[in-house]
């Protein structure tokens, strides 16, 4: 067994690389149609819009508080499940929560995660 110890990489360049490409055609309001229906807590969504050029410096301070009292570090936003999640809730144009998000299929989850990445990749962050 080799006592090398081996450098971590927080982030796959691939993944970076293909999350700053996506981030260039990324509009700042974002539409995501589910291919069936949501329900969540007796409520249906069909689409959900989000705008996030309606987000503020107080947003970001405000999700990254959050994201510490779950005990996690934000080190980098765009990479930051947690804070991409409410990141979404909060430019989301109905009022939801994370909860409705993280309740989602995995391939509409992905999707809107991958949304707001593309947004903060775009916007310098």
């Amino acid at each position: 067994m080799s006592t090398e110890s081996k450098a971590i990489v927080p982030f796959d360049e691939k993944e970076i690389e293909s999350a700053e490409r996506e981030a260039e055609a990324a509009p700042f309001v974002f539409t995501y149609v589910f291919t069936r229906p949501f329900e969540y807590e007796g409520k249906t969504y069909k689409a959900l819009s989000f705008d996030w050029d309606k987000l503020t410096g107080d947003d970001a301070i405000a999700i990254e508080n959050e994201v510490n009292a779950l005990g996690k570090a934000v080190i980098a936003p765009e990479f930051s499940s947690d804070f991409l999640v409410r990141m979404a809730a909060r430019a989301c144009t109905e009022n939801i929560g994370s909860d409705v998000l993280l309740a989602m299929p995995i391939g509409a989850y992905t999707r809107i995660r991958g949304a707001a990445r593309s947004f903060l990749l775009r916007s310098g962050s």
